[in-house]
């Protein structure tokens, strides 16, 4: 196989065989395709697409390009379910999401990512828990699966790695937005992963990567078809993301939140419906629930009791977290520097550019740029206002800063004003904005 011929042949149009494509996917992992050649590939299939079964074998070579995760010595007592977001500010629904389920009867064996660019990543809001321990084997997962019901661990380098390659090239060459490249990477880690159902919550706003409902529907149909004809049932739930999901956007900041979500202390109407709305959908997926009315109420007493605060804190435990976190959170660190935002009139929130905010964080230290990036877990915002709050210079204040010095919080005031803009209170829009499912 000589990898221009592939690129030109995708260049002009044409299909992949099977073959060609499990041989590309192996010169991904061996080397013998140079990052040359893959990113013109990549440009090639971000022009020209692909078709559906073109990107059912892309895939699954990729999902076989490194190790599968097989539960069954384990013996878990409960189906094998997940969830899987496309990435938003402030998404912090997966530290609320999977204890919510393990504490419902589901296995949650959740291989979750890094923020980059404006988005954050569940990972790093873990690791702003002091020894919490993202990088577990797989004997180790098992073994909190058994006692917990879930594990939050990021992803190895054995699982699906011509995914890592790939998609590193795709990032600094400006292919990432190709529906047939995302559904591929997204789904070989899954696959991979061993799950029997998923959820896949792809966000839709101009605080997600899908800023348009038509791409966003032309996604999820792709990740859906895909994965269930590998086996894997999936529903995907098109989720709005012109708002920050929750009141805080930075990493310790949201551990915070989803603590206080799970305790009850404070809960953010939209981050709570979202949750139990995606946990309905899994519950009902696997059968621990006979139906979606059914799935909500477990869901919704299992938060209630806290059954799922205690899980968290069991999982936090066997992770190598401390064991008091939910009791004493005030041990995470936190910023120097503390700045409330006011808008400089008195008026109603009317839209927000939620990716300028994910930007300030960023440019605060809470984000990376660069996948060697170090960030700084404690800084970021909270208190921030959603959609049609009241705010002014003597009414509440559209966000706070926590910030590493005075000068960054002053940059950040003003860059938050910017993206926060008042007059009339807007009609608030649905939270959920599709549901899709297999034919």
């Amino acid at each position: 196989m000589l990898p221009q011929e592939l690129i030109r042949r995708k260049r002009d149009g044409g299909t992949l065989g099977p073959e060609e494509i499990e041989r590309f996917v192996q010169g991904l992992c061996d080397g013998s395709i140079t990052d040359a050649q893959v990113a013109a590939l990549a440009m090639a299939v971000f022009f020209r697409g692909m078709e559906p079964g073109e990107c059912r074998h892309l895939t699954r070579a990729m999902t076989a390009s490194g190790q599968r995760l097989d539960w069954t010595p384990w013996d878990l007592p409960g189906p094998i379910i997940d969830k899987h977001s496309t990435g938003g500010v402030g998404d912090k629904v997966s530290l609320v999401l999977a204890p919510l389920l393990a504490a419902c009867g589901g296995i949650v064996p959740m291989i979750a990512g890094r923020g980059l660019g404006h988005t954050g990543g569940t990972i790093d809001k873990l690791e702003a828990i002091p020894g919490y321990d993202t990088a577990l084997g797989v004997d180790a997962m098992g073994r909190v699966l058994r006692e917990v019901g879930c594990a939050i661990v990021s992803q190895s380098e054995a699982l699906a790695p011509a995914d890592r390659r790939f998609y590193a090239i795709r990032d600094v060459t400006a292919t990432v937005e190709s529906i047939p490249l995302i559904t591929a990477s997204i789904l070989s880690k899954k696959l991979a992963a061993g799950l029997q159902h998923l959820v896949i919550d792809l966000k839709v706003g101009n605080g997600a990567f899908a800023s348009d409902l038509t791409m966003a529907r032309a996604l999820g149909r792709s990740l859906v078809d895909v994965a269930t004809g590998a086996g894997l049932p999936t529903i995907a739930c098109l989720t709005d993301m012109n708002e920050v999901l929750g009141t805080t956007a930075g990493n310790t900041l949201e551990v915070l939140e989803a603590i206080d979500l799970l305790s009850g202390v404070a809960q953010d109407e939209r981050l709570r419906e979202l949750t139990l709305v995606l946990a309905a959908e899994l519950l009902t997926m696997s059968g621990l629930a006979r139906d979606v009315t059914e799935a909500r109420r477990r869901a919704d007493a299992a938060l209630r009791r806290g059954d799922a605060l205690e899980t968290f804190a069991r999982m936090v435990r066997a992770m190598g977290g401390p064991g008091d976190l939910v009791d004493s959170p005030e041990q995470l660190a936190r910023a120097p520097v503390v700045l409330d935002v006011h808008a400089e009139d008195e008026g109603y929130v009317h839209t927000i550019d939620t990716r300028a905010l994910g930007i300030v964080v960023l440019e605060l230290g809470g984000g990376r740029r660069t996948t060697t990036d170090v960030i700084d877990p404690r800084v970021g915002l909270d208190h921030v206002a959603g959609l049609g709050a009241k705010v002014g210079p003597t009414a509440a204040p559209l966000c706070r800063v926590h910030a590493r010095t005075e000068s960054d919080a002053q940059r950040a005031l003003q860059a938050v004003r910017a993206a926060m803009r008042c007059g009339e209170a807007p009609t608030p829009g649905p939270l959920v904005l599709e549901r899709i499912t297999a034919p």
